[in-house]
């Protein structure tokens, strides 16, 4: 399973995901959606944190990896 992270904006029509996104995501197939909610608290500084950690945990993966996803 690949995951990929991107800024999306909620509005009366539903979610706009960027373009870049919607070009990696498969056709006619159903995806998994995991929605996550910014708190008041959250700052602009955590949020790039969050973002970088995802990035770099991401950037570490391998297709040697893909046996891990079998099991």
């Amino acid at each position: 399973m690949k995951a990929y992270e991107a800024i999306a904006k909620v509005t009366s029509e539903g979610i706009e995901l960027p373009d870049s996104v919607l070009q990696l995501l498969p056709s006619n197939q159903v995806v998994r959606v995991i929605v996550l909610v910014s708190e008041q608290t959250d700052t602009l500084e955590q949020v790039d944190w969050s973002r970088l950690t995802a990035e770099q945990f991401l950037a570490g993966y391998e297709q040697a990896d893909n046996i891990y996803d079998s099991i």
